[in-house]
C-alpha cells in the first residue's frame, strides 16, 4: 500500500507541474510536442529533417532528453536551432518538473513550436505528461508490426503516430499495412503518417500537420 501511495503522489505532483507548464505554453502561444519512441526508432533524425523544413518559416526550439551525453542537442544546434539538453541519469523518462526547470533558463518567449524529444522508451514516458499539446509517437517499421499491441498505453495516448523508416518495411519483412492496422486497433483516433527520413516520403504530410497545429494556436491567441 505504501508503494502505491508513493507512486500516486509522484504522478499527482507531476500533473500539477504539467498544468503549470501548459499554462505558460498557452500564455506564450507556443505549440509543444512531446516526441517519444523506442531507442533507435529515429527520433533525432526525424527531428533534424523536420527542422530543416521549418527553421526558416517558424520560430522553433528543442529540449532533448537522454540518459547521458548531449550529443543530440549538439546535432540540433548544428542546424542553427536553439536546443537545451536534459540529462536524466538513470531516470527512463522526462517529467514535468524537469521541463519546468529547463524553461526557467531556456526562454520560450516568442516561440511558435517547442519540440521535446523524450528519453527513448515505450513504457515510462507514457505516464508522465509534460504540459504538451500533442503526444507524437514514432514506430519504426523495422521494429515489427506488433509494437502497438505490445505497448498499448504509449500508443493509446498518442495524438499522432509516425510510421518511420517506411521504405525499409518490405526489406525487413514487415507489413506496413499491418503495422498501421495495429495502431488503429489500439488507438483509432490517432493521426497516422507513414514516412521515411531517408527518401523524404511522407515528410510533407507531417510538416503540414505541424503547420496546421501552429496556425490553429496563432488563431486562438488572436481571438483570446
Amino acid at each position: 500500500m505504501d508503494r502505491i501511495a508513493v507512486k500516486t503522489n509522484i504522478l499527482k505532483d507531476n500533473q500539477q507541474a504539467a498544468a503549470e507548464n501548459r499554462r505558460l505554453f498557452e500564455q506564450e502561444g507556443t505549440v509543444v510536442i512531446n516526441l517519444m519512441s523506442a531507442p533507435g526508432a529515429g527520433k533525432t533524425t526525424l527531428l533534424e529533417a523536420t527542422l530543416r523544413n521549418m527553421r526558416d518559416r517558424e520560430r522553433v526550439a528543442v529540449i532533448e532528453g537522454d540518459l547521458q551525453t548531449d550529443l543530440d542537442a549538439e546535432r540540433i544546434r548544428a542546424l542553427g536551432v536553439r536546443s537545451r539538453q536534459i540529462t536524466t541519469g538513470n531516470v527512463c523518462h522526462l517529467d514535468a518538473r524537469m521541463i519546468a526547470r529547463a524553461i526557467a533558463v531556456f526562454p520560450i518567449q516568442g516561440l511558435d513550436l517547442l519540440i521535446i524529444e523524450n528519453v527513448g522508451n515505450l513504457i515510462c514516458p507514457a505516464s508522465y505528461g509534460l504540459g504538451e499539446d500533442f503526444r507524437v509517437v514514432i514506430a519504426s517499421a523495422t521494429e515489427g508490426a506488433e509494437k502497438p499491441k505490445k505497448y498499448p498505453v504509449m500508443f493509446n495516448k498518442a495524438d499522432v503516430v509516425l510510421l518511420n523508416k517506411a521504405d525499409l518495411a518490405a526489406p525487413s519483412g514487415v507489413d506496413l499495412a499491418e503495422l498501421e492496422r495495429n495502431v488503429r486497433e489500439v488507438n483509432p483516433k490517432a493521426v497516422t503518417i507513414a514516412l521515411s527520413c531517408r527518401t523524404g516520403e511522407g515528410l510533407n504530410l507531417w510538416i503540414d500537420w505541424l503547420q496546421e497545429a501552429i496556425a490553429s494556436r496563432k488563431t486562438a491567441s488572436v481571438g483570446a
